[in-house]
């Protein structure tokens, strides 16, 4: 998969079969949109073209929301997108003025002008063009004077796949991470380093890695304990991670930290990766150091018996 920065450098599409979105999540959803691209392009010899934006539109659009999350950073949802074959990834700068160009003006500059597609895939709901004001009507309008193919996803077929990246994020926020790995068709994760620690999994025999997130917008899980699979120095482990504050010790500052099972190196600055497979319980305050440990053990054991590597 060729990705393409910069809008004035873009080579002559063969054929352009193209869709367009924020694909955050790279979910189910979005995974039969990327059939139908490659069907069509199959059916008239075409390349397959992903038109997609970054920052996220929302946060060009809400500044001031700090609501707003991730559930793929933009590496990550190029290399998600980089499984499905697809020939090329434009990541278009979604910014003040491009919000602002009239719906006309997207269609016409926009998409006909830079991209001359043969084949253009949309939602039956999708927006575009300043305050949304272009859709489905116009682009069937313009279909007339441009002579490209239209496809539409229908309004059935969208609400039998039930999918949305809204109702992930839900889900991963109420701690419900097996429905957000079945709208997403992977499991949810999170990317970082591993930073340093008060040491205090040590001290309690549970040494853990302390990770610090590669993008603070990602969104992060509810806070809890779950069942992860770990990728770090190249090889995949069992794990056991929380997400929490340490009420235990009065603690006030939220960590994401995983024990990783039936492993002792020294991983401090190396990149790490973290599947999330089941929730086990929630974060909760111990009425004694005995009583964690207690239940760290038990935790873990739910973990080892919940991952298959």
């Amino acid at each position: 998969m060729q990705v393409h920065r910069d809008l004035q450098q873009l080579p002559v599409f063969r054929n352009a079969v193209i869709t367009i979105g924020t694909f955050d999540g790279v979910h189910t959803g979005h995974q039969y949109i990327l059939r139908q691209l490659q069907e069509a392009a199959r059916d008239c010899g075409g390349e397959t073209v992903i038109i997609t934006f970054d920052p996220h539109p929302r946060e060009v659009l809400a500044p001031g929301d700090k609501t707003i999350r991730l559930l793929t950073t933009l590496d990550e949802k190029i290399g998600l997108l980089s499984q499905w074959n697809i020939d090329h990834l434009v990541v278009v700068p979604f910014t003040r003025a491009f919000s602002e160009m009239s719906a006309r003006d997207y269609v016409e500059t926009f998409l006909i002008e830079t991209f001359h597609p043969h084949t253009i895939i949309i939602g039956y709901d999708h927006r575009f063009g300043h305050n949304r004001e272009g859709g489905l009507e116009l682009l069937e309008a313009e279909q007339r004077t441009f002579g490209f193919r239209l496809l539409e996803i229908p309004q059935q077929v969208v609400h039998d796949l039930a999918v949305s990246s809204t109702k992930i994020r839900t889900s991963l926020k109420e701690g419900a991470v097996e429905l957000a790995n079945e709208l997403l068709g992977y499991p949810y994760f999170l990317n970082g380093a591993v930073v340093h620690g008060d040491k205090m999994g040590r001290q309690l025999g549970f040494p853990t890695a302390n990770i610090g997130l590669s993008d603070p917008r990602k969104l992060v899980p509810a806070q809890g304990v779950y069942a992860v699979t770990v990728e770090v120095a190249g090889k995949r482990h069992k794990g056991a991670l929380n997400i929490g504050t340490r009420p235990t010790f009065n603690g006030t500052e939220l960590r994401i930290e995983v024990f990783i099972l039936d492993f002792n190196e020294d991983i401090y600055g190396q990149p790490i990766r973290v599947d999330f497979l089941t929730y086990i319980r929630a974060d909760r305050k111990f009425d004694s150091i005995e009583a964690l440990v207690e239940q760290m053990h038990d935790d873990v054991e739910k973990a080892r018996a919940a991952v298959v590597l």
